[in-house]
């Protein structure tokens, strides 16, 4: 674990684009014009003046944040907003350090450069990933700003102090608006200067962990926000996709547009030749509206030759999953330790169980859409992503460019959950575009979008524990199974198992768990009857989404053999020691901070009290993700069942989280609430299932998300901590599916081991 911890802090940038890592740059501040400018320069490179290196542009900037000469402070946001207010988080971070006044600071959403190095919001990393890197970029700058503003006031920096955007020494303040217009800064940090940059004890900050207002909220409110649907440019046509019947493997035959050419607008069809592989067998509908197009791809007739997987099945899928598990040969072991096979052969008692996840849709706001075309003789790419240094080579592969020669402009998410990780439909957009040579807007329908959709696969895990004559625990084994999204589009993240066999880490490294439950052997294993069927993708839950509802409803269940509160099972075995311990700078603590988030959910929630009949309560935990980032997180939800006709009513789900340091805490809320509920929505209302090849279930007419009336009270809170900041986006959402489970067995004796759970599976427990 910690060995691939260190390989995504060290070398994803590397091995996704050819920029320098940032390690081997040199820091530099200058005054270029518009104002003080933070930027690295590339190694090797002398500086003798910051100002001028920047205003020549003898430096390839990764450009944090200027101050204006009207005292504005733009804060350069890499990450993709989709609601989670990232930019607002990543501002005060720098504003804090940098001492900047809250109502100075704007945002500007990048586009993609190589400069910017690894752009990628995924993973709940953003305030992870960024929060010292932006603290030193801020203290840098707060130094700066100090010593010419001494220098204009004529006193010693030693004298002053900074704060709202002043530096004041005594009964003197200067503004740093003044100072970027009427001093001189130019001054350059080494990279050990930067290293050793102070930055401020927890107890000086005045702006993390303080209630501010979100700042991209009144664009949102007032209409002035763009999305990807929003982008225009003249003479663009607007295309609608014809998605074939398999993702892989089909190709056109014919297409008949006979009747679509009465329909005013309408244009032609093309059909795309994509070196890429990534859109087989798409036609794209031309026309001079969004309306014409959709008219005309109704009546449109195209013959298509079906891939090899047009006759695979959701249970199918499942099958060849439980196949991979019996064969020992399979997989990669995650983890392997000494003891595991003499635990079961040695063992008094055996649990085993199967759990099972079902298909589940991103079904975000906004479809998925783009806008390609070529502007002096560069190709232009206008839509919302989330990784675009994932898409960029290979949209150079599908139009045959250096991927220099594309840019990606960036816009607002209208819900991202994963989806947009994933750039695929940006390069039907951009085929089409050169194609027909000119600008082509391409949008996906609902029904579009959801048969192309990277979806979470299913999966099928099975789960065994070792026990003693005493029923102590002797022993774990975890086998995993499903398409991986990461095999499928960024197989250089795949680290190697302890057999040498690469694995997903996103589809497994939820299940690395810190209890201490005796020898532990953890299986992954791809689903390749999955992979060739649809294109998995991730979708918003650290972890894959499916493993905590294996590892968490199995560990009720051993609680249930041991005879044991399901919380004092759990807590009885997070020992904060070997393995477990933690360490410096993110696992401070191990164990014993997942321990503290249960003891503090059994306070708040009412557990261990007396439920009415049919109503009861359910506990998980979770740290997460990955072992190096954990997010400990413990949840008790309680719900009602009606036995006649098996409906579960979420009544309540209360959540305790130790993020170490909050940063945006009326963010971090929204996130918190935003993924419990989507983690509830997953357990108890939506998913769909694998038919002919495609998802059954296209919009929300059959599709069916928790609505409002479904939402349950939520009380949340988060553990004070001055510790490293982890990531705040996803983990609830894993926890909140086995307490509901574990919930359902506490009200009415049946244990549930597959999501989503219908009222009629309930009603079949019940009656077995």
């Amino acid at each position: 674990m910690r060995k691939f911890a260190k390989y995504l802090a060290n070398s994803a940038a590397e091995q996704a684009s050819d920029t320098p890592r940032l390690s081997r740059r040199g820091f530099l501040i200058g005054a270029a014009g518009a104002g003080l400018t933070m930027a690295f320069a590339s190694s090797g490179i002398p500086v003798a003046s910051a100002a001028k290196s920047i205003s020549e542009g003898a430096f390839e900037p990764t450009i944090w944040f200027q101050v204006r000469p009207d005292g504005r402070v733009i804060v350069n946001i890499v990450e993709a907003e989709m609601g989670q207010h990232v930019g607002t988080a990543l501002a005060r971070i720098v504003a804090d350090e940098l001492e900047a006044d809250w109502n100075d600071v704007e945002l500007h959403y990048v586009d993609s450069d190589p400069k910017w190095g690894l752009m990628v919001t995924g993973g709940s990393w953003s305030v992870w990933e960024n929060f010292d890197k932006l603290s030193r970029a801020g203290a840098a700058g707060r130094t700066a700003l100090i010593e010419e503003g001494a220098k204009l006031m004529g006193v010693s920096a030693g004298q002053c102090q900074a704060r709202g955007s002043q530096v004041i020494a005594g009964d003197r303040a200067i503004s740093y608006a003044d100072i970027v217009r009427d001093g001189n800064i130019d001054r350059s940090f080494s990279e050990e200067e930067l290293k050793a940059m102070p930055i401020k004890p927890p107890q000086e900050r005045r702006l993390i962990g303080e209630e501010s207002k979100a700042l991209d909220i009144p664009d949102k409110t007032d209409g002035s926000a763009l999305y990807g649907l929003d982008a225009t440019v003249d003479g663009m046509a607007y295309g609608r996709a014809l998605v074939p019947p398999t993702r892989y493997g089909s190709s056109v035959k014919s297409v008949d547009d006979s009747e679509a050419k009465s329909i005013p607008g309408y244009q032609q069809t093309l059909v795309l030749d994509d070196a890429s592989g990534t859109v087989p067998g798409w036609a794209v509908v031309i026309a001079d509206s969004v309306h014409a197009a959709n008219a005309a791809a109704k009546v449109i007739k195209v013959d298509w030759a079906a891939g090899k997987t047009a006759d695979v099945t959701e249970q199918k899928i499942l099958d060849e999953g439980r196949r991979l598990i019996a064969d020992d040969s399979t997989g990669a072991l995650v983890v392997n330790e000494d003891g595991v096979d003499n635990a079961f052969s040695s063992a008094d008692s055996v649990l085993e169980q199967e759990y099972v996840t079902h298909s589940v849709l991103h079904f975000q706001l906004e479809p998925v859409n783009a806008l390609a075309f070529q502007k002096d003789g560069r190709w232009e790419i206008h839509t919302g992503n989330q990784w675009q240094s994932l898409i960029l080579p290979t949209l150079a592969k599908a139009l045959g460019e250096k991927e220099d020669n594309i840019i990606m402009r960036t816009y607002l998410l209208g819900g991202g959950f994963g989806r947009r990780l994933n750039g695929d439909y940006c390069v039907p957009a951009a085929l089409a575009a050169k194609q027909l040579g000119k600008p082509v807007k391409l949008m996906l329908t609902r029904e579009d979008d959801s048969r192309f959709d990277s979806i979470r696969s299913p999966s099928v895990q099975k789960l065994r524990m070792a026990f003693d004559s005493d029923g102590q625990v002797l022993g774990m084994e975890h086998h995993a199974t499903a398409g991986w999204p990461t095999k499928a589009m960024a197989p250089f993240f795949m680290p190697k198992g302890e057999n040498g066999e690469k694995f997903d880490p996103f589809s497994i490294h939820g299940a690395a768990h810190w209890y201490s439950l005796g020898a532990h052997r953890l299986r992954a294993i791809s689903n390749e009857l999955a992979s060739d069927t649809f294109r998995p993708g991730w979708l918003r839950s650290v972890g894959s989404g499916w493993v905590n509802w294996a590892l968490e409803s199995f560990i009720d269940e051993a609680a249930q053999k041991t005879g044991e509160d399901a919380i004092e099972f759990r807590l009885s075995r997070l020992k904060a020691e070997g393995k477990n311990a933690g360490s410096a700078p993110n696992s401070v603590g191990g164990a014993n901070r997942q321990a503290t988030v249960l003891k503090r959910v059994r306070e708040i929630s009412d557990w261990g009290k007396d439920m009415p009949a049919d109503t009861g309560l359910g506990v998980a935990t979770t740290y997460g993700q990955e072992r190096n980032m954990p997010t400990w997180t413990a949840c008790v939800a309680q719900v009602h069942v009606n036995r006649d006709n098996g409906k579960v009513t979420l009544q309540k789900l209360t959540l305790v989280t130790d993020a170490g340091t909050i940063v945006h805490p009326d963010g971090a809320l929204a996130q918190v609430e935003g993924a419990a509920l989507w983690g509830a929505s997953m357990a108890l209302h939506e998913g769909t299932q694998i038919e002919q090849g495609e998802v059954r279930d296209t919009n929300l007419n059959t599709y069916t998300p928790i609505r409002m009336r479904d939402v349950p009270e939520i009380q949340a809170e988060f553990i004070k901590s001055t510790e490293t900041a982890v990531g705040l986006g996803e983990p609830a959402t894993t926890v909140v599916g086995p307490a509901i489970g574990n919930a359902i067995f506490a009200a009415v004796g049946v244990r549930m081991r597959t999501i989503p759970i219908r009222p009629e599976d309930i009603q079949a427990a019940l009656k077995a």
